[in-house]
């Protein structure tokens, strides 16, 4: 099937299936519409994406890693209401729209970040797949979302702000804080796929790195993206004071690794037959304008 139209097969999907997860939460206060407001304002559900075609890919049934993608999506989304508060990043626009905290007060938007991490692993504990499948996917989410992944990566990244970081340190923190989730949504997918070690540390290896090209990517876009396509506001990274491999290595310079790193992910499949999606989503998300 096309590219172009398996993805948008894909994102309808994942969108449904969030629907449906919100509309079972209990309603007290403004809580659930806090979480639903921004688990479905849209994006391009990468994570969850990758999570369905891994998963296809090593011979699963995308369907049977369903509530794996979207348990990853909430953590996504429950660190991007944390990210834009004003203790954080202080951003007012996501996706195109305000911000959690901005519609709904600070202490609701934290509520509504807690509820979805939570909500995350019960979803995750409702896959129809085995026991053993199940608490193999909740331990790989919580590496990733927790001290040893993104939270680990967003406390490093606070702490950089203002100072000049080395190269090695900025990938530290990007592994971490954007890498560590995007290995986490392969992973998933080849844990529902019920794939060989072999090969669920081939996706790992793939997904790191595009995920690091995806960051490097994200770095450009914050100096030479378009707001209206963005959704959010360019240059918050200069206006904290951030150190970005931009920063570093300059434009061309990020352009060259965004390639290399690309190549590389996609050698790492190269041992499989049905790898086109994955291929394709690699270069889409190397030349992405958002």
């Amino acid at each position: 099937m096309e590219f172009a139209k398996q993805l948008k097969e894909d994102q309808q999907c994942i969108e449904q299936a969030l629907r449906d997860y919100a509309a079972a939460w209990p309603s007290y206060g403004a809580l659930q519409e806090a979480m639903a407001y921004s688990l479905l304002a849209g994006g391009k559900r990468i994570r969850p994406v990758l999570t369905l075609e891994v998963c296809r890919m090593l011979g699963g049934q995308p369907e049977d890693a369903l509530a794996f993608a979207c348990g990853l999506e909430m953590i996504h989304t429950y660190s991007l209401i944390h990210d834009d508060l004003p203790c954080m990043d202080d951003d007012d626009f996501r996706r195109g729209k305000p911000t959690n905290h901005k519609v709904y007060g600070e202490a609701t938007a934290v509520l509504a970040g807690d509820g979805l991490l939570t909500a995350a692993f019960s979803t995750l504990a409702q896959a129809t797949l085995t026991p053993e499948q199940i608490t193999r996917g909740v331990a790989c989410l919580a590496r990733a979302a927790g001290p040893a992944g993104m939270v680990g990566g967003q406390i490093l990244d606070l702490d950089g702000e203002g100072k000049a970081l080395t190269y090695e340190e900025i990938i530290t923190i990007e592994k971490l804080k954007t890498g560590c989730m995007i290995e986490a949504a392969a992973r998933l997918g080849a844990i529902a796929a019920n794939a060989s070690p072999e090969a669920e540390e081939d996706v790992a290896d793939y997904a790191r790195k595009i995920g690091l090209a995806f960051q490097m990517r994200d770095d450009l876009l914050d100096v030479m993206g378009d707001e209206q396509a963005l959704g959010k506001p360019v240059g918050s990274d200069q206006a904290n004071e951030k150190s970005t491999f931009v920063k570093l290595k300059g434009i061309e310079g990020c352009q060259r690794e965004i390639q290399d790193l690309t190549d590389q992910a996609i050698a790492s499949l190269s041992r499989f037959s049905c790898r086109a999606f994955l291929c394709d989503l690699a270069r889409m998300l190397a030349g992405r304008n958002q």
